[in-house]
């Protein structure tokens, strides 16, 4: 069987490093597996950039900008089917498609002769522009007077409910399988205008191999961590991000008792780290940008737990790779936090945007290493039970097979 994934990237971005890691399990389950990308950092005969035409996107991208439509510039997209790649492939597997290399209304014509699964990594699909929707539900009945025209990706004009019929009538002429990633994305889904096709939860999958706990007093010795202090450990990329709650974060934090502060160490992987130090007041061991997945694991290990203090998320990578390394976890009970999030089980879920809870989260477990302990050893099971990479290369197979069954069906149907 041959696949051929399409992503913004292949290792850049979540998203990425998602489809990326879904490549290197089909690979290793003999999967003829090949990636069609917007940006490359590998060097691989299996991954190649998509081609793209400045000259005739550059003036398209200033008239559809101002009328307040994303990508559709993209004349690339449509010549995709004479890459090698393409013509090769049985069937594709759309990912993230949302950051500016791809023309969403290049998907019928990809999909007249192949099928293609396409795999939800966030929102985006079936809403009038925006990534994450926060508290609208306007996508449920045509998008229009959009309260968030700012949220990524951001249009400076509200044309969203033309764009959600677009899409609308993209799906209409498309041949589609939806995999969602979390229960929260299924029951979206369901309500959207992807409902017409076949919906299938299959969440991502790690290398359990690579992503386990390793000896914590090793690992925080490697990373300068002084002996007996408790770590912390978070992504801080930026502090005004607002999906990524950098603000409650803060709050969280400043509202910790100060004798935990004098006895804990923050550990934070992304820029961002020292500002935050300064905000709170607690000694902080920044490691900057992190692609090393060893060097990850071994923070990971470090940490007594990981704080994740997001506003909106699907499947979050950082918190899989907490559960398979056995750091038990606290945020918020929003989209798929909760698949990873167990209350009581993998760690603490505080009510959406009450920084207050969040903090007694922390307090809670910090200061209760029986229950840290136990929710340890919860943690990593879980990752091996349910989230190795092979489990999920071979649920992708198995929904492979399924779609080209129904396509082979179908022809045999129209020749008849």
């Amino acid at each position: 069987m041959n696949v051929l994934h399409i992503n913004q990237s292949d290792i850049s971005g979540g998203a990425a490093i998602a489809g990326y890691r879904l490549h290197q399990g089909l690979l290793a389950q003999g999967v003829d597996s090949r990636l069609l990308v917007g940006q490359v950092e590998t060097s691989s005969d299996k991954v190649a950039l998509l081609q793209r035409n400045k000259r005739i996107e550059k003036p398209l991208w200033s008239v559809a900008w101002r009328l307040g439509f994303n990508y559709l510039n993209h004349v690339n997209s449509f010549d995709i089917p004479k890459h090698s790649f393409y013509k090769n492939a049985d069937i594709l597997n759309f990912h993230n498609l949302h950051n500016d290399y791809f023309n969403y209304l290049a998907i019928p014509a990809l999909t007249e002769n192949k099928p293609a699964v396409f795999t939800l990594h966030d929102m985006w699909s079936f809403t009038g522009h925006c990534a994450y929707s926060y508290d609208c539900d306007r996508w449920k009945t045509g998008c229009g007077q959009c309260p968030y025209p700012e949220a990524y990706p951001a249009v400076p004009k509200d044309n969203t409910h033309l764009e959600w019929k677009l899409k609308n009538w993209v799906y209409s002429k498309a041949n589609l399988t939806i995999v969602t990633l979390s229960q929260w994305l299924t029951q979206q889904v369901k309500q959207s205008i992807l409902n017409r096709f076949p919906i299938h939860d299959i969440p991502n999958g790690i290398d359990t191999e690579v992503y386990q706990p390793l000896d914590p007093e090793q690992c925080r010795s490697l990373l300068n961590i002084p002996i007996g202090k408790k770590v912390l450990m978070f992504g801080a990329e930026s502090l005004t991000n607002t999906r990524k709650g950098g603000d409650l974060l803060l709050k969280g934090l400043q509202n910790l008792p100060p004798s935990l502060k004098t006895e804990t160490v923050l550990l934070t992987i992304g820029r961002g780290g020292e500002a935050i130090s300064e905000a709170v007041g607690m000694a902080t061991v920044n490691l900057g940008y992190v692609s090393s997945d060893r060097l990850k694991s071994i923070a990971y290990s470090a940490a007594d737990l990981v704080i994740f203090p997001t506003r909106a998320d699907n499947l979050p990578l950082v918190l899989q790779e907490s559960m398979a390394c056995g750091t038990p976890m606290v945020s918020f009970k929003i989209g798929g936090v909760p698949d990873l999030v167990r209350p009581d089980i993998t760690g603490y879920l505080a009510t959406p945007e009450d920084a207050d809870d969040f903090c007694h989260g922390i307090v809670q477990l910090l200061e209760d290493d029986n229950l840290r302990d136990r929710m340890s050893q919860n943690c990593r099971a879980i990752a091996l039970a349910e989230y190795p990479i092979e489990l999920q290369a071979q649920r992708y197979i198995s929904l492979y097979h399924q779609v080209l069954n129904r396509q082979t069906k179908r022809e045999q149907k129209v020749s008849a």
